[in-house]
């Protein structure tokens, strides 16, 4: 991470978390009765790890999921195992990334961000590990889910893919950022390890669109979100149509998405909201951005930091149905031109961050 640039968290101020842009070093803010008390420290990288990096928290559960004998920032930052130094240097590149974009939009943009704990209830933690995991629907999170879920299990789980697909979505079963107090929010930022996994967005889009609105099973959005997006944009609806929501067109999703009106109803959903809303990437630094295009190297390098790399392996994903690039771009090619520009204007910075091209297919002149 370059000196003089971070990601900070956070000044408790009437209620809210408050972050400034940019500040020299990594600070973090924290509420000492009424007064409030600044902890900085140098960049991990340029730095010895405190010691509350240092200790050890031992794990053990029949020979899954022991934690390895360093944290998993000093692997990161500082590996021992060869194979691991490769790896290091892209993630580096990809932190560098996120780092460059979130200048670029702090210096060109006059909002200051205020953060609530709600803002914080993607991130999942595992303190046996000292990891914080940002989900981000459509991006494997349910597999991730479910590889947290044997993590934090303590022995109650040791095949991830065991764990059926709607347990790993029960809040109760895994513990976010947001349950904790400010000082306790603080130091697991400063001490553990913090990833996310991101993919290209308009494939993550299509992805969410054909799983949300054209799969029967779906009725609880098709009623939510369809019968809402069949009322406002389809002329000559169908009182079917209206009443069930069942048959949303993507043109009609893509209109229901740049349309000013939904913003004034509030955030978008978490499955075609933007990872930059989601886990806030300009305010929180990431030690580790996974890509769903190089998913399993990426997610089993993650295992392997936190030293479970042995025991644990990420779950493989089925090709078979996933949304390629070629399918986004059919999609893509039934809307205006108009609606391709905005919905690039909204997820504008989400591909400014990780580094993915505009798509070739996209009409933006």
């Amino acid at each position: 991470m370059p000196d003089g640039i971070c990601h900070l968290f956070g000044i408790l101020y009437s209620g809210h978390l408050l972050f400034p842009k940019y500040v020299p070093t990594r600070c973090f803010y924290q509420a000492a009765q009424e007064n409030l008390k600044v902890i900085c420290h140098s960049p991990p990288e340029k730095a010895q790890l405190s010691s509350a990096v240092m200790r050890r928290n031992p794990f053990v559960v029949d020979g899954c999921c022991r934690k390895g004998s360093r944290n998993a920032l000093q692997e990161l930052y500082n590996p021992t195992q060869p194979e691991l130094s490769g790896a290091a240097v892209l993630h580096q590149a990809r932190r560098d990334q996120v780092v460059d974009a979130c200048r670029v939009y702090s210096a060109s943009s006059r909002k200051r961000r205020v953060l609530t704990p709600g803002d914080l209830k993607h991130l999942v933690v595992d303190e046996d590990h000292e990891l914080i995991y940002c989900y981000v629907p459509k991006v494997a999170c349910t597999n991730w889910k479910r590889v947290m879920m044997v993590l934090t299990g303590r022995g109650k789980y040791s095949d991830p893919m065991e764990i059926p697909s709607n347990e790993a979505h029960v809040p109760s079963n895994l513990k976010t950022l947001n349950q904790y107090s400010i000082a306790e929010i603080n130091h697991r930022l400063k001490n553990y390890l913090k990833f996310l996994f991101v993919r290209e967005p308009f494939e993550r889009l299509v992805s969410a669109y054909r799983n949300k609105f054209t799969l029967k099973y779906n009725s609880s959005f098709h009623k939510r979100f369809g019968t809402r997006i069949v009322r406002r944009y389809r002329k000559n609806a169908t009182q079917e149509a209206l009443l069930n929501g069942a048959d949303v067109k993507f043109k009609e999703f893509a209109e229901y998405l740049v349309d000013p009106a939904t913003q004034r109803d509030g955030p978008l959903n978490e499955h075609w909201q933007t990872v930059y809303q989601l886990c806030h990437p300009c305010h929180i630094h990431y030690d580790m951005v996974g890509k769903y295009e190089t998913l399993e190297e990426d997610a089993n390098y993650v295992l392997r930091l936190v030293g479970v790399g042995e025991s644990l392996r990420f779950p493989s994903y089925a090709k078979s149905t996933r949304t390629t690039d070629a399918m986004t771009a059919q999609f893509f090619s039934n809307i205006s031109t108009q609606q391709q520009i905005q919905l690039y204007q909204l997820y504008k910075l989400d591909f400014l961050m990780f580094n993915y091209s505009i798509p070739s297919y996209l009409r933006l002149d």
